[in-house]
């Protein structure tokens, strides 16, 4: 199976115009989190029709899963925590939203949501309790915030990631974590795109200008993730503690992004 990973679009147009126009080469898109813009030129009411148009296109050619992130949300819920109200309905055109699990191939797909209080933190870990039962063989998570003190949550300065995460993690062992959240990750100095924890892969592809988004493509089948973005190309494989190094795989012969 192969997946794109995007985040952090921010209601880049040009850069959804080239999410939608690779769609098909994936049997899943993965976006993890910040499609709006806010603050931004556009209200976010509005961004979100637009965004939803999108979504709505690309899923008419493959699967597409979106988790929430912290410039998602849109006002409370019932109990006074900062929600994105807008993405659970995605599910009414076919996108597979925040708290959602499904089985794609051989590989579970659980979407979490960015938690802005302790009844959705305390959600989230009911969630993948019960996802851990219907577990069989791969098991990838979406989450806008990477785990803390791993290199994709590092952004030159000072880490910015979720330590419930990292006990997640330690507990249940996914095979992945797709998250995004530290736009600087990838590019800043002992940051990168991809790491490890407790045996678990980490990828944060961070954020970029321009037509195309930086991203990663990750092959199950070949147990490999390519990022690519204007630093370049890199390809890191996923057997073992990964050997990284320059450039595109032999098998990626579909969908090379010009970044």
């Amino acid at each position: 199976m192969r997946l794109l990973h995007v985040a952090d679009i921010h209601y880049a147009l040009k850069q959804f115009d080239w999410i939608a126009s690779v769609a098909e080469d994936f049997d899943a898109i993965c976006i993890t989190g910040d499609l709006i813009e806010d603050p931004g030129h556009v209200p976010p009411a509005a961004q979100i029709v637009v965004i939803r148009k999108y979504l709505a296109a690309m899923a008419q050619k493959t699967r597409v899963l979106v988790c929430s992130g912290n410039h998602d949300l849109t006002g409370p819920d019932e109990f006074g925590e900062n929600v994105a109200h807008w993405i659970p309905p995605l599910a009414q055109i076919d996108v597979v939203p925040d708290k959602s699990c499904v089985e794609i191939g051989d590989t579970l797909f659980s979407v979490l949501p960015w938690w802005d209080g302790r009844l959705t933190r305390n959600r989230i870990a009911q969630q993948l309790a019960e996802d851990h039962k219907k577990r069989s063989d791969k098991w990838i998570w979406l989450h806008h915030a990477p785990p803390a003190g791993v290199k994709v949550a590092w952004n030159g300065t000072r880490f910015y990631g979720d330590g419930n995460l990292v006990d997640w993690i330690d507990r249940y062992r996914p095979d992945a974590v797709l998250s995004g959240h530290v736009h600087q990750a990838p590019f800043a100095n002992g940051g990168s795109w991809v790491d490890q924890l407790n045996g678990t892969w980490v990828f944060n592809m961070g954020q970029q200008p321009g037509d195309a988004p930086a991203c990663i493509i990750y092959d199950t089948d070949a147990a490999e993730a390519v990022w690519f973005s204007i630093a370049g190309v890199q390809t890191m494989s996923l057997s073992g503690n990964g050997h990284l190094r320059e450039g595109t795989p032999d098998w990626l012969t579909a969908a090379r992004p010009q970044a």
